[in-house]
Parts: structure tokens; C-alpha cells; sequence
């Protein structure tokens, strides 16, 4: 039985996601886009890297590894947080926190495509079902029929982080989480200087005045996503990914109520509709396989993030 520790801070880490959309759509209000995704994740950086000097536990990236981490950098940070937050902007937090839940499916479908990994029907008969419920979510949740840039835009968000899945699968042969999220999220940030540079320049950029809303910034990037993350890493070690998996189901949920009673967000049937499709995709998508077929696969690693 998994530590009630563990547990409670597994049920803390759903919350911490859940709230983390509701909270970066309200900064959303006084901050650009790019510059709020920039000014997260050079907190988060500097979070980081402060925990890793104290610790001391780093090691230095072969050849190898410092090019997968230039990738996982490019699709998991800078693609995926650009996408996010320009598309966050044009839709809602329960609509970005549904269509992210779509991440497990994604990046399966590219595990097949590009590293020729065996996928069961039970993954196939997910993966329908929770492309059923995104096409319901980003036509039918708007204020009217059709597609939202928005929520096109948090499709590619969710597309890059896939993507950087398939590159951190490949470090974690030699390299621990803690030291992939901290390589990953530095790169990342750097890669994202440029893109910052230039809305500035273009005359887009603008941030808050207000005291509040930075130290919101801080506690999000600090506790919602740092903290969070050594959490989720520490209960996936301790209770096991299947364990630890169940609870990635709730923070959609979250997300739309805290959205609907904090920014006033309207809780539609599409998105409750969609929602249960994507997570029953997940769920039949994520089904153990019968022993006979289990052995024939190899290691799997089981990652998983949310914004």
C-alpha cells in the first residue's frame, strides 16, 4: 500500500495542475502571451537550478544527450509553451486542460509512427475515442460551431509535448527525470529568448503592474509546476505509474469548475461530453496487456506533464 503521504501529495499535485490553466488564463489578462510563458519558465529555471546546486547531483550530458535535449527543449519547452499560451488566450482553461489530457495519445500514435512500437487494439480503440472527444470539444464548445484558433493552436501544444516524450524516453536509458527537466527546461527557456525579443519589439508585449499578479506568476511556476513535479516524480516511484496515472484524470476537472466559479468560464455539455470520451480513451488506451502479448514488449517509461 502506498505511503498516505505519497498519496496526499499525488492529490495535491492534480489540484496544483488543475488550478495551474485557471491561474495562466487569468494572468492571460494583463500579460502577453509570449512574455507570461517567458517570464514562467525563466522562474522555473532559476527554481531549478538553485535546487540542483544545493543538491549537487548533476552530471554533465554526453554529445548524445545534449542533442535529444536540444529536441526535447525545442518540442516539450519552447513549441509546446508558445502554442499553449497564444492558444490559451483565445480559448478557455477547461478547454486547454481537456484537449493537454490528449498528451498520453498523441504520443502513442508518434511511438508507432517513428519508433515502430507495437500498439494493441485496446490503444487503437482509445485512441478513437479520444479523438472523438477533442473533434467535440474544439467544434462544439466554442460560442458557436466550428474550429477556435485557439484551440487549434493547444493541439500543437499538446503535439510538441508528444513529441518531446519520444526524445525524454530516450534519456531516461542514462539520465534521471530530475536531471531531464532541469537540462530540458533551461534549453528550452534560452530557445525562447528570441520569441520574447521580438514581441517586445514588435510593440505586442505587456505585463502586469501589479505586485499580486507577479507573485502569482511565481507561486505558479515555483509550486504548481516545480514542486509539482518533484511530487508527481516521487509518487510515481513510490505508488507506481499505473497508481500515479489515475490521478492525471482529475485535473481537467478542476480546471473547468475552478475556471467556471473563478473567471466566470460557462461549464458547457461539449466540454463534460468530450472530456469523459478523451479520459475513457486514455483509460482503455493505457489497459494492461494479457501477459502473453506483455512479454513480447520491451521497457516502457511512463511520462507525463502537465501546464
Amino acid at each position: 500500500m502506498p505511503d498516505r503521504t505519497v498519496m496526499l501529495k499525488l492529490w495535491g499535485v492534480s489540484l496544483l495542475w488543475g488550478c495551474n490553466y485557471v491561474a495562466s488564463a487569468y494572468l492571460l489578462r494583463d500579460f502577453s502571451p509570449i512574455l507570461l510563458s517567458f517570464s514562467r519558465l525563466v522562474v522555473m529555471s532559476l527554481f531549478l537550478i538553485s535546487v540542483a546546486l544545493v543538491n549537487k547531483s548533476m552530471r554533465r550530458p554526453t554529445k548524445r544527450e545534449w542533442l535529444l535535449l536540444l529536441w526535447a527543449g525545442i518540442a516539450g519547452t519552447l513549441i509546446n509553451q508558445l502554442f499553449y499560451f497564444t492558444g490559451l488566450e483565445h480559448s478557455t482553461a477547461g478547454n486547454a486542460a481537456l484537449i493537454v489530457a490528449l498528451s498520453p495519445i498523441a504520443t502513442t500514435l508518434l511511438s508507432r509512427i517513428f519508433l515502430k512500437e507495437v500498439i494493441s487494439w485496446s490503444k487503437y480503440s482509445g485512441t478513437v475515442i479520444a479523438l472523438a472527444g477533442v473533434v467535440c470539444i474544439v467544434l462544439y464548445s466554442g460560442k458557436s460551431i466550428g474550429i477556435s484558433i485557439g484551440d487549434i493552436n493547444l493541439l500543437i501544444a499538446t503535439l510538441g509535448l508528444s513529441v518531446s516524450l519520444l526524445f525524454i524516453r530516450k534519456l531516461t536509458v542514462g539520465m534521471s527525470s530530475y536531471e531531464i527537466t532541469i537540462y530540458a527546461t533551461v534549453i528550452g527557456t534560452i530557445l525562447m529568448t528570441p520569441a520574447v525579443g521580438y514581441e517586445a519589439l514588435s510593440g505586442q508585449s505587456h505585463g502586469s503592474h501589479q505586485l499580486m499578479h507577479w507573485l502569482l506568476l511565481i507561486a505558479v511556476a515555483v509550486i504548481g509546476q516545480g514542486l509539482a513535479g518533484f511530487w508527481w516524480n516521487r509518487g510515481i516511484a513510490v505508488a507506481g505509474p499505473s497508481v500515479s496515472a489515475m490521478f492525471m484524470n482529475i485535473p481537467p476537472f478542476i480546471a473547468i469548475v475552478v475556471s467556471h466559479f473563478v473567471l466566470g468560464d460557462p461549464i458547457k455539455l461539449a466540454q463534460i461530453g468530450g472530456g469523459v470520451l478523451i479520459l475513457a480513451g486514455v483509460a482503455i488506451a493505457n489497459m494492461k496487456l494479457p501477459k502473453m502479448l506483455s512479454k513480447s514488449r520491451g521497457k516502457s517509461v511512463g511520462l507525463s506533464r502537465a501546464d
